[in-house]
């Protein structure tokens, strides 16, 4: 009964944090390292990502279908998806090649905690630049600069780093707006979570055991409905409040947690 509830609070911290710049994996290592809660070589963490996945997917689904039926007719649709592959391809290569010294070493958490502050004080610094904003439409960027926040994605296999965040600050630093960066973090979230989710249970299915489906069944379900909850007002907030509330959640978060690791271990 103890690991039902574990997982599912680590789902909801999971749909919670997923699509915010706080790092989804960095809060759920943390806190299961500190609950006891260890999972099966560390895969709750990943597949129970599908949750939050079609959250988004299903918050998104009338544009997704716009844009899937107008590719066979709109050069720009067909455009945005190409930009999305090519964001999507920096992750997939790197993730595949490294995928045993991801989870095996990074997985750590004291690397976690300096993460989670690197990037906060990141987060607060560009915060408060003064970037021009030379793109706000989220599905016409330069098919270049969708490479290059590809590139930014593959700093957040350093669990800590958030995924959302690094994608967000590189697409800030190339010129796109607030909402525009948040935005294309929620589609490039798409391929890469989902491409990371059937990596993993591909690596790891013969491993599972019944118990282990039932948790990541548990954190699934936790994940999808508080993830529903973020992705449909984190815009919002963002376009009025900027990024500095979860720079210095991430900083609070990252001292709390180096404190915990000196005082328990």
């Amino acid at each position: 009964m103890q690991n039902l509830i574990e997982a599912f609070v680590l789902g909801i911290v999971e749909g919670l944090t997923e699509f915010l710049p706080v790092s989804s994996t960095g809060h759920l290592l943390l806190l299961g390292h500190f609950l006891g809660f260890e999972s099966n070589g560390k895969t709750f963490e990943v597949l129970v990502q599908l949750g939050a996945i079609l959250a988004i997917v299903l918050v998104y689904f009338r544009r997704l279908l716009d844009i899937a039926l107008r590719i066979p007719t709109d050069p720009a649709a067909r455009r945005f998806v190409l930009g999305v592959l090519v964001a999507f391809l920096p992750a997939a290569v790197i993730g595949a090649l490294l995928h045993g010294f991801i989870k095996g070493v990074l997985f750590n958490p004291l690397i976690v905690c300096c993460a989670l502050i690197a990037g906060g004080l990141v987060l607060l610094v560009v915060d408060e630049l003064e970037l021009q904003e030379k793109h706000t439409d989220a599905t016409a960027f330069p098919l270049p600069m969708y490479f290059k926040i590809g590139l930014m994605q593959c700093l957040a296999m350093i669990p800590g780093v958030s995924r959302s965040g690094a994608t967000i600050v590189g697409a800030m630093l190339l010129g796109a707006s607030k909402r525009a960066a948040a935005e294309f973090s929620f589609f490039l979230a798409m391929p890469t979570m989902a491409g990371a989710f059937a990596y993993d249970l591909m690596k790891s299915y013969k491993d599972l055991t019944f118990d282990d489906g039932i948790l990541i069944v548990i954190g699934f379900v936790a994940a999808f409905f508080s993830a529903l909850v973020v992705v449909r007002s984190f815009l919002d907030f963002v376009s009025r409040r900027g990024f500095s509330l979860f720079a210095w959640w991430r900083i609070v978060v990252g001292l709390v947690g180096l404190a915990g690791l000196w005082i328990v271990g």
